[in-house]
């Protein structure tokens, strides 16, 4: 028998988000048997005790017995269980100088943790996480700044509402203009993106048919790597020449730039890749784009117009081209940027039982086979006070030295 933990989340600004919903730990607990559960009370989750009381599962304020701990955001150190196992993410796997001393209180404390964002198949792909919940509500996002500051449309906070049924509905009480959208990236974060473009009928067009035509009512293209980026030797290879010589490649996103009203940025930003955009693009007449939804929220990075990020109580700010600073997204020569880094807390019910499922299917496996396919060997950053080889990488960093 493993005793596991859900244990209440506690970082500020509250996050409602759990790993396992109570329908979500019925589905454990009749394929693996052996599983047995402890719920932290909680007062903020969006499911609450008495939801998985009806289940007959324990709730209790005492987690102490449980042998596994899963949450979802960093755990402060204070409530830290010496000598357990836990499951959250950690923010540290890049360094993160805010959470160093947390990894070192994990260290210090012997507990043996495993970091959400690091289990990963065999083909080193990410096995679970939120990206399609923020794919969906940076969308949605998205359309309602565009509401804000052009007008025509009022769509309530995302956060107000309950599940993406009800976005969807929302947006389709609203009719845009004939708008171009070009969205980046076919993961699952432009794969939830695209769920919403498609559930408000915005027609699809070809690349081609982008970059071409005109169209008498809205549109969206969906853009991969290699569709805004070009080797600078003009050789046409694959995507897997891009993920291994980023800096063989230069960005040819401005060609979708000088036709697109909307940009949705929904791809990954990998180290040495081309930025999409940069300040000089932005300055250019010939740059179009009015409005950008940055779910992927690189500060001062791949997109230039993403100078901070914004917060759900603050979706949009503008951005000025030609001073490079921040001014009121209404002002005309603004481009007006939602780029909030913490999206799938708008849609707390929705994003926990996805993550649960992911998180049933790819990992509780492990713990009952033996790890046979290492879903917890790549994912465990420390045992037994120390770093694991594959993460040895963040010693200098868990020193004070990087």
């Amino acid at each position: 028998m493993i005793k596991f933990g859900v244990i209440k989340e506690r970082k500020n600004p509250p996050d409602r988000r759990v790993v396992f919903s109570p329908n979500g730990l019925k589905s454990v607990k009749t394929k693996f048997p052996k599983a047995s559960f402890v719920i932290e009370n909680s007062d903020i989750r969006v499911f609450n005790d008495s939801e998985y009381e009806r289940e007959e599962f324990i709730v209790s304020d005492d987690i102490s017995a449980c042998d596994v701990l899963l949450g979802v955001k960093e755990v402060p150190i204070s409530a830290l269980i010496p000598n357990k196992k836990y499951f959250f993410f950690s923010h540290t796997i890049k360094k993160q100088p805010y959470n160093r001393a947390l990894l070192n209180a994990i260290l210090d404390k012997n507990i043996e943790f495993y970091d959400h964002e690091v289990i990963t198949g065999n083909n080193g792909f990410r096995l679970i996480g939120f990206g399609k919940y923020a794919g969906i509500v940076g969308a949605y996002n998205g359309f309602r700044a565009w509401g804000l500051a052009y007008g025509g449309f009022q769509l309530p906070k995302a956060e107000t509402l309950r599940d993406q049924k009800e976005l969807e509905l929302e947006l389709s009480k609203i009719s845009l203009p004939n708008m171009k959208i070009v969205l980046t990236g076919k993961g699952k974060v432009g794969g939830g993106a695209k769920e919403i473009l498609d559930a408000m009928h915005i027609k699809e067009v070809s690349v081609p048919e982008y970059l071409e035509h005109t169209f008498d009512e809205p549109v969206y293209v969906q853009i991969d790597v290699l569709e805004y980026n070009k080797r600078k030797d003009g050789c046409i290879l694959d995507k897997t020449d891009f993920f291994k010589k980023p800096n063989e490649y230069n960005s040819d996103f401005m060609r979708f730039a000088k036709v697109s009203d909307m940009y949705i940025a929904g791809h990954f930003f990998g180290d040495g890749a081309p930025f999409i955009f940069t300040k000089e693009d932005a300055r250019s007449k010939e740059f179009s784009i009015k409005l950008v939804a940055d779910i992927s929220c690189d500060i001062d990075g791949p997109i230039a117009s993403t100078i901070r990020s914004s917060t759900i109580a603050d979706p949009v700010y503008g951005y000025d081209p030609n001073t490079e600073k921040e001014i009121d997204f209404k002002n005309p020569n603004a481009i007006v940027v939602m780029a909030v880094d913490n999206l799938p807390c708008e849609l707390p019910k929705d994003a926990s039982e996805g993550f649960g499922e992911m998180f049933l299917d790819h990992v509780i496996p492990a713990f009952f086979n033996d790890d046979k396919d290492g879903i917890l060997e790549r994912a465990r950053m420390t045992k037994a006070g120390k770093l694991t080889e594959r993460y040895s990488y963040l010693q200098g960093y868990v020193d004070g030295k990087e």
